[in-house]
């Protein structure tokens, strides 16, 4: 595949990386870096290692995986040119962010395999052996992400263990391989990582209970192909694997969902594995407050784009009243936020904000559906003591795997190919992240119960789409018709004539009902592989192969 070659990326690019702000991400930039003058110690292993937390995802999680994981699931309302297209399922192997997401995934395996391939070999005789195995456990967690990633997304892509093997060799051009070859690929690398990282490291790192989920969650996906012979079996596995790591872990729910999502709480005992970013510079942090923030009045800059996003009329009414989630997931009419613009004793959230000094200019104006998005949006530098900044770098991790996922994954687990369960285990975990959000608890629970709670409890985390997946294996009509059946477009107008309430009043607004449903076939459920990519390599329109494993 030629653009393989455009996704090597040399092991002096890799520890060029500088950084700040995180323990294990502090490296010191180095030059004319090469593998045989580097990977001398263990500390050179692990600041190598380090380097695959952060910046390579960053153009992965800037905008494509929000777009793919929250506006195809429904979640999301935004209708702006090709971000737009994910909204109304009308994308084609033309739209830039979908090559973006390709590109920016490979790119993370190209990372992964420059350090899988090129460091046991340069680094033996200079560490341990166990250093050698814990840095490959965790190059090879990286990449089994990106391809349970790809596999998701597209279905069949080419598997590629080493990157500089096939350029050296000119063998660029791969043909697509099976998604039972890509989930055996995945389950390996998770397996390894498992069985050879430690059971804690430093806050952040990924230990054996990151991949010991994964794993989990690799198997409950493809349990959900009921009619796989071995699908029982991997309903087991999925439920053992996550039950290990809810008992062993250590890991605990975080007591405030809200405080899930603040800066301060970066790699707390919920988190399982998350991007870090850090604030300083483009690429090294998160720009998702860049992308969703409604205003400057929120970020201090003019790093705000988000006037146009927010939650859609679908996933409003799966909020059940009470829910202390709501909040910290979207903010609407007199939402009061202590901690953005904490100089002017809070960020109180009206439909419409105008000037004080002049009401004819709007500095807020009201989005579609009267919310805006509030999940890893933080406030200004001010209210975060510098830890946002320009170039979209903002210093929140973003959330990949949660013990509240967990749960959710063994109570998915527990249910099996079953209409219900009310299996006591099951239902302590899946209740209790109910409890956390203050609603009552239930006594048996369906995989639409579940599908729900995961729905609202991971919102713009970029993670529903994925739970939609295993719905669409488990049964694609019912997947497709749970698509089909959101009223996902649906927005509000402001009234019109004399005598209409304030603008600041949801009295003030009439709801709209599209004429034209958003409508998804089963085509739709993979992505299109991008049209630059069939162009460079027409073997990616042939007929995926069984992968052959060494």
């Amino acid at each position: 595949m030629k653009s393989i070659s455009k996704y090597f990326i040399a092991l002096s690019v890799v520890l060029l990386i500088g950084s700040c702000g995180k323990d294990f991400l502090d490296i010191s930039p180095q030059d004319k870096l090469t593998a045989d003058n580097y990977y001398r110690n263990e500390s050179e292993v692990k600041a190598a290692t380090a380097s695959l937390y952060g910046f390579p995802w960053f153009g992965f999680n800037d905008k494509f995986f929000w777009l793919a994981g929250d506006m195809l699931s429904g979640n999301m309302y935004y209708t702006y040119d090709q971000e737009g297209q994910f909204f109304y399922f009308t994308f084609t192997e033309g739209n830039a962010h979908i090559s973006a997401g390709w590109k920016s995934l490979f790119r993370v395996v190209s990372y992964a395999n420059s350090i899988i391939n090129d460091m046991p070999i340069a680094a033996a005789g200079n560490v341990d052996q166990v250093v050698i195995d814990r840095a490959l456990g965790e190059a090879r967690f990286i990449r089994g992400i990106a391809y349970y990633f790809l596999t998701e997304l597209w279905g069949e892509v080419p598997i590629v263990e080493n990157s500089t093997e096939l350029v050296t060799s000119n063998n660029t051009m791969l043909k697509k391989n099976t998604r039972s070859s890509l989930y055996e690929f995945i389950r390996r690398d998770f397996q390894y990582s498992a069985d050879n990282l430690p059971a804690s490291d430093l806050p952040g790192r990924i230990n054996k209970w990151s991949a010991t989920g994964m794993l989990a969650k690799l198997y409950l996906t493809m349990a959900q192909n009921l009619s796989d012979p071995k699908s029982a079996e991997y309903f087991g596995k999925a439920k053992d694997l996550a039950a290990s790591v809810i008992n062993n872990s250590g890991a605990a729910l975080m007591a405030n969902y809200a405080d899930l999502f603040k800066i301060e709480n970066n790699n707390n005992s919920e988190s399982l594995f998350a991007f870090q970013f850090m604030e300083g510079a483009y690429g090294i942090g998160n720009s998702r407050q860049a992308n969703w923030a409604r205003s400057s009045v929120i970020t201090g800059n003019t790093e705000c784009w988000g006037g146009g996003k927010c939650a859609s009329w679908d996933f409003i009414q799966a909020v059940e009243n009470g829910d202390l989630r709501r909040k910290s997931i979207y903010m609407t009419k007199d939402d009061l936020y202590p901690e953005i613009s904490k100089a002017k004793g809070g960020y109180l959230y009206k439909l419409v904000t105008r000037d004080p000094n002049d009401p004819n200019i709007t500095l807020e104006g009201s989005t579609a559906v009267l919310n805006s998005l509030k999940k890893y949006v933080v406030g200004s530098a001010e209210d975060t003591n510098g830890k946002v900044s320009t170039g979209q770098a903002t210093a929140i991790n973003q959330y990949v795997l949660r013990l509240a996922d967990v749960y959710l994954i063994y109570a998915e687990a527990a249910l099996g190919a079953s209409a219900s369960t009310s299996d006591g285990v099951a239902l302590g975990y899946f209740n209790d992240i109910r409890k956390r959000a203050n609603l009552v608890t239930k006594g048996s629970v369906t995989f639409a119960d579940i599908l729900k709670e995961r729905r609202v409890e991971f919102c713009f985390e970029s993670l529903f789409w994925f739970d939609v997946k295993r719905f669409f294996y488990r049964d694609p009509q019912g997947a497709l018709s749970y698509l089909n059946g959101q009223q996902r477009g649906h927005t509000y107008r402001r009234l019109s004539g004399t005598n209409i309430p304030d603008e600041n009043l949801f009295e003030g607004y009439e709801l709209v009902t599209p004429d034209t449903p958003v409508v998804v076939s089963e085509s739709q459920m993979f992505l299109p592989i991008p049209a630059s990519e069939v162009v460079s390599n027409p073997l990616l329109l042939e007929k995926a192969v069984d992968y052959v494993f060494k």
